[in-house]
C-alpha cells in the first residue's frame, strides 16, 4: 500500500466515525468496513488473483479502495450504491487515490442491478441491505465464478438478520462456507469448480 492511500484511508475511517457519531439517519451513515475487515479481503483478493469484482454498497468508497488496490494490474471493481451523495463523494474518493481506472460505479438498487446482470466475479462482497440478501441469494450465488469467492460482512454484528441468507448458502452443495471474526463478522463461501 502506497503511503497515499494509507493517509486517504486513515482519514476515511476518522471521518466515517466521527459522521456515524454524529447522525442518527441510517441513510446519511457511512456504516463503513472496519481496517482490519479491509486487510482481510485485499489478502483474499491477492490470494485468489482476483479480476473481477462485485461490491454491493459502495457508500463513501472505503472498502472499494481496499479491493481496487489489492487488484492485479487490468482488474476491475464493479461497485453498487443508490445514494448519489455517497456516489459522489466515493467518485472524488476514488480520484484522490488514483484507482478511478480500476472502478465501475453503478448507481442504482443492488437487487435491480443482480436481477439485470448475468456477469461473473471472482469475488463478490456484499455490504448493503441485508433483508435483500435471501430474495436475491440465487443471483448472488449465480455471480460468484466457480473457483470465486463471497464475503458477507456484518455476519457476526447482526447475526440475526444474516442467519436466512447464511443458512441458504451453507445447504449449497457447491458452497464451503465458514465464518471468519475479523471486524464485523465476515461470511465466506467458496464456490466449488465442479
Amino acid at each position: 500500500m502506497t503511503p497515499t492511500l494509507n493517509t486517504l484511508l486513515t482519514g476515511l475511517e476518522q471521518r466515517g466515525k466521527d459522521n456515524d457519531a454524529r447522525v442518527s439517519e441510517r441513510r446519511r451513515k457511512y456504516l463503513n468496513i472496519t481496517r482490519d475487515t479491509g486487510e482481510f479481503l485485499a489478502v483474499l483478493v491477492k490470494a485468489i488473483r482476483a479480476g473481477r469484482v462485485l461490491e454491493i454498497g459502495t457508500s463513501n468508497g472505503y472498502s472499494t479502495l481496499w479491493l481496487a488496490s489489492s487488484l492485479n494490474n487490468g482488474g476491475r471493481v464493479v461497485t453498487v450504491e443508490f445514494d448519489n451523495d455517497k456516489i459522489g463523494e466515493a467518485k472524488a474518493n476514488f480520484q484522490r487515490a488514483g484507482l478511478v481506472d480500476r472502478i465501475e460505479q453503478i448507481e442504482g438498487d443492488a437487487v435491480t442491478y443482480l436481477r439485470g446482470n448475468t456477469a461473473t466475479f471472482d469475488l463478490v462482497f456484499l455490504d448493503a441491505d441485508r433483508s435483500q440478501y435471501l430474495d436475491v441469494a440465487d443471483r448472488i450465488m449465480e455471480a460468484v465464478k466457480p473457483g470465486g469467492v463471497l464475503v458477507c460482512d456484518n455476519a457476526l454484528s447482526h447475526a440475526a438478520e444474516m442467519a436466512d441468507f447464511i443458512a441458504h448458502l451453507q445447504q449449497h452443495p457447491r458452497f464451503t462456507t465458514c465464518l471468519v471474526p475479523v471486524g464485523k463478522g465476515e461470511f465466506v463461501a467458496y464456490k466449488s469448480c465442479l
